[in-house]
């Protein structure tokens, strides 16, 4: 029996709830572990470790889709990603790009699934504008400690970025916007957002649309990918097959639209269907 056909064969069956990632297991023979860690809104990690947002709404989606499939999440974190997968704690994960530390670490990757960008964002105020942020490297700047951010390289080394720009770290998007809602120059001048993360947040608090100053450019674009472990019980094609039925439905589509994200340019046209 080839890899694929053992994978289709003993895949568990599972039953998520639209609450968060909870399952009903009937019957259990294998499972996909999948890693995840706060990219909201991506992944958002709530106060009782659920998982919500699009990778929730994606692998609910899968498990209907399959039903001999079940997921388990392995939480993990930005600095310890990369730890944990060496270490064989979970098989794949989500929405993650391949240039985002993973050069010396054994994986395997699919076509980009998923693009967004990252922005600069200051307060507004009279005679500031978008050359405000020409040379961010002179402002103090808010960042989430280990991700990868194009102003620095994707350095994530907290004490080395701490050497190079006037930096403060923080594990949430939003305690980042509140600081620079706050107007304190000496703490926080400008934060770095994801694109879909502050047009979700615009639209829970449309009273701020006129509060921020938004860079034209980007700090940096990322197509996103699925990661897999080299020990898998799957692999990068197996992932693919996963997602045809949410593409051929476009459900899939649908999600990332729900949550103010992306597709790759091409991606409707050259999603491999039908692969070897």
């Amino acid at each position: 029996m080839s890899p694929v056909q053992l994978f289709r064969n003993t895949i568990l069956v599972a039953a998520f709830f639209a609450s968060g990632l909870t399952f009903s297991v009937a019957s259990a023979e294998t499972e996909i572990r999948v890693g995840v860690y706060n990219f909201p809104p991506i992944a958002s990690i709530t106060e009782d470790n659920q998982v919500t947002g699009l990778l929730a709404d994606t692998l609910e989606r899968v498990a209907k889709a399959h039903q001999d499939i079940r997921f388990r999440i392995i939480h993990t974190s930005p600095q310890r990603r990369h730890l944990d997968f060496e270490a064989g704690l979970y098989d794949v994960i989500f929405f993650e790009s391949p240039e985002w530390g993973w050069e010396n670490h054994d994986f395997n990757a699919t076509m980009p699934i998923l693009t967004d960008e990252d922005v600069y964002l200051a307060l507004k105020k009279p005679g500031r504008d978008a050359s405000f942020f020409d040379d961010v490297n002179k402002r103090r700047i808010v960042a989430i400690s280990g991700y990868h951010y194009g102003f620095a390289n994707l350095e994530t080394n907290n004490a080395e970025l701490e050497k190079r720009f006037d930096i403060e770290f923080s594990d949430s998007h939003r305690r980042n916007i509140n600081l620079i809602k706050a107007d304190r120059p000496s703490v926080a001048e400008v934060a770095i957002v994801s694109r879909a993360y502050l047009q979700k947040y615009l639209e829970r608090h449309p009273e701020d649309w006129d509060t921020f100053l938004v860079s034209e450019v980007p700090d940096q674009s990322y197509r996103l990918s699925i990661i897999t472990h080299p020990d898998a019980p799957v692999d990068d094609k197996d992932m693919i097959r996963l997602f045809e039925p949410l593409m051929e439905s476009g459900q899939y589509r649908q999600l990332v639209e729900q949550w103010g994200l992306q597709l790759p340019s091409g991606f409707l046209t050259s999603f491999p269907y039908q692969l070897p």
